[in-house]
């Protein structure tokens, strides 16, 4: 059973919308700027991928940002795919903070004597975005949310696509929802993997990553439901092809240098799709621009792909908008749709020249068109080793 992408949505520090990412990500542009979600004074680093307070929807005030980011992006998921989803339809969110950001603010007004609300908690557990999105759709299939740190929403796109393919369900929304929060800011701080300046991937002077926040969703559907739709053969459509996913459990935050987990989920990813390392033509990577992710996603990249990783686009959408965490895999996945659509490649933001260790033909400057390209690669591997790869695949 074939699944399809049918819809996307995203809100990022490019803007709220799609349209507003694949302009600025095809613009060469980088939407870091100084934090005001939270006062950063006490903090090593001061900047982050922030969303614009114009781009929150107006939801419950019982939602969290999180909430909130995800609803919308379902939302405008749902609008391109032109249907009203069935009752049936399953949803699976990825998250790392939930409403974190919210339950930091309660505590701090508890401990200051200032009025608390337990409303504004409500949705503090990382499920909240997924059960928020269920709620405003009205859906009654599975609901589930997945908490692997940075593979958190890839990990939920796969977990759909085997929903769909058992027949489950028919229809499926899948992404990832991620805010700001102290506790994250604070903790890749204090793990000195935050770069002062905007994150330079694959770069030889990379020195860090930089945060994000925001939110993406895609709209899966089953070849017999669009068919039922009769829109199979309407246009060109992409299809989520393949999933794979190891943990190699190496160490609770740096990766395994060798890449070996990394390039076993690729290869996963790619035996699901049912196509050879040979037929990828660009690779969306996870490219976090800290000095070891990079060096062992390269080397994972150099043991799928062999001499050819010298010769495969390689981008990293995390130059652009941040390290968006457990909604990083849904946001990339959404790009790795819009650049197979576009048969163009979008750059990497950052100063600086690629690191010739690495061994990556990485796109900088401007978008590199790759007509015909048909099969693209996403990454995504998060602390202690839980490594997810996705594979999409473009019909004429």
């Amino acid at each position: 059973m074939r699944v399809f992408v049918t819809g996307i949505g995203a809100v990022s520090a490019m803007g709220a919308g799609v349209e507003a990412l694949r302009r600025g990500l095809w613009e060469g542009r980088a939407g870091f700027c100084e934090l005001t979600v939270f006062d950063p004074a006490r903090h090593r680093t001061k900047l982050a991928g922030e969303v614009e307070k114009w781009c929150l929807a107006p939801f419950s005030r019982r939602l969290s940002r999180s909430d909130r980011f995800a609803c919308a992006v379902a939302a405008e998921a749902v609008a391109r795919a032109a249907f009203d989803p069935p009752p049936e339809t399953a949803v699976f969110f990825g998250s790392s903070t939930g409403g974190m950001l919210e339950s930091e603010r309660f505590f701090n007004n508890l401990r200051s004597g200032r009025r608390a609300s337990l409303g504004s908690v409500a949705s503090q557990e990382n499920h909240g975005p997924g059960d928020a999105v269920a709620r405003r759709l009205r859906t009654r299939g599975p609901v589930e949310t997945i908490a692997s740190a940075c593979s958190a929403s890839a990990m939920a796109l796969a977990a759909a696509l085997d929903c769909l393919r058992s027949g489950e369900a028919e229809v499926a929304i899948a992404g990832g929802a991620d805010a700001l929060c102290q506790l994250t800011y604070a903790g890749f701080n204090a793990l000195r993997a935050v770069d002062e300046a905007p994150c330079r991937p694959f770069r030889a002077d990379r020195a860090g990553l930089s945060i994000g926040e925001g939110a993406a969703a895609l709209v899966l559907e089953t070849e017999d439901h669009l068919r039922a739709r009769g829109l199979l053969r309407a246009d060109r459509r992409v299809e989520l092809a393949g999933a794979g996913a190891t943990c190699d459990a190496h160490h609770m935050t740096a990766p395994d240098p060798d890449g070996t987990g990394a390039a076993a989920a690729i290869e996963r990813a790619l035996a699901d799709a049912g196509i050879g390392p040979d037929e990828i033509d660009f690779v969306n990577a996870h490219g976090t621009g800290t000095p070891l992710n990079d060096a062992a996603e390269a080397a994972a990249l150099r043991r799928v792909f062999g001499a050819r990783a010298a010769q495969l686009p390689v981008t990293s959408t995390k130059g652009a908008v941040g390290h968006l965490l457990g909604a990083c895999g849904a946001l990339e996945a959404v790009v790795t749709v819009l650049c197979l659509e576009a048969e163009s490649v979008h750059p990497t933001p950052g100063g600086g020249r690629p690191d010739p260790a690495l061994g990556l033909d990485v796109v900088l400057g401007a978008p590199r068109p790759v007509p015909g390209h048909r099969c693209a690669l996403s990454t995504n591997f998060a602390f202690g080793g839980a490594n997810a790869a996705l594979v999409f695949r473009r019909h004429a």
